[in-house]
């Protein structure tokens, strides 16, 4: 089964999805869609030097997305202005790594399958990589999902509890890292905030708990990287974006279609108390 190009990339994209839905949940809860652009455009520096040192590609990734994601983290609370901070490192990791992408010499590197993926290419090593990486952060955040919810709604309460802040915030912050090395296969360096954010933004709506919404997130996030790879097969796109446009497609309609419930249930309640 595994032979099956298509079924490598259907199970990439899933795997993936899985380890970004609770992670995503905990970017959009704490506001921190800089920390992972920042995190996702330092990879391509990371595979510069993983082609520099012929490692692989997923070493290099991790370790410079861990160094950018630590560095952003130790900075956010020093008084540095995040926006003006997010414009240098993250920005300037992406030109430095690409620069030195092409001072390379003897060695071929497609740039556009690692800025913005090259999921039909995922092979056999990939895929457990991806697996193991996803199973990893599910586990960490699982096992810290408790301490996070509380550090994230309440940091002065969760120090009053024993718990470190700080702490969790590394947590995060290695999660972080894991998932753009496993992700960058899949969607490439442009678009991995894109599958972090946008399914958990699109099940904040529709979830009661912080669990439901991690759990929703993961099956928007599943459903488009199906979808998405469906559609690129057939009308010959881009795979990482068109599974992007699909999330994003999904985001736009389930909000007008909740927008559009409440009103009607408004006025269905507004009509039944004048009755």
């Amino acid at each position: 089964m595994l032979d099956d190009f298509l079924v490598r990339a259907a199970l990439a994209g899933i795997g993936v999805s899985l380890a970004a839905a609770p992670l995503g949940c905990f970017i959009v809860w704490r506001r921190m869609a800089y920390f992972g652009d920042a995190t996702a455009h330092a990879a391509m520096l990371g595979v510069a030097l993983s082609l520099t040192l012929s490692t692989p590609i997923f070493a290099g990734v991790l370790l410079i997305s861990l160094l950018m994601a630590v560095t952003v983290s130790t900075l956010s609370g020093r008084g540095y202005a995040m926006d003006t901070l997010l414009g240098v490192m993250a920005h300037s990791a992406l030109a430095v790594g690409l620069v030195a992408v092409s001072f390379l010499s003897g060695v071929r590197i497609d740039l556009m399958a690692y800025l913005f993926g090259d999921i039909l290419a995922v092979g056999k090593t990939d895929l457990a990589i991806i697996w193991g990486g996803a199973l990893l952060v599910l586990v960490m955040v699982g096992y810290r999902w408790s301490a996070l919810l509380l550090s994230t709604l309440n940091p002065d309460l969760a120090l009053a509890s024993g718990i470190s802040p700080r702490r969790e915030q590394l947590v995060l912050t290695i999660a972080l890292a894991i998932v753009v090395a496993v992700a960058i296969k899949v969607v490439g360096v442009l678009l991995i905030a894109a599958m972090l954010i946008i399914p958990a933004a699109t099940a904040r709506r529709f979830s009661r708990t912080p669990e439901v919404m991690a759990l929703m997130a993961a099956i928007i996030g599943a459903c488009a990287s199906v979808t998405g790879l469906t559609f690129s097969y057939h009308f010959d796109s881009p795979t990482g974006p068109t599974i992007v446009c699909v999330v994003a497609f999904l985001f736009v309609v389930l909000n007008a279609v909740n927008t559009l419930t409440r009103r009607m249930g408004r006025h269905f309640r507004s009509g039944q108390q004048v009755l």
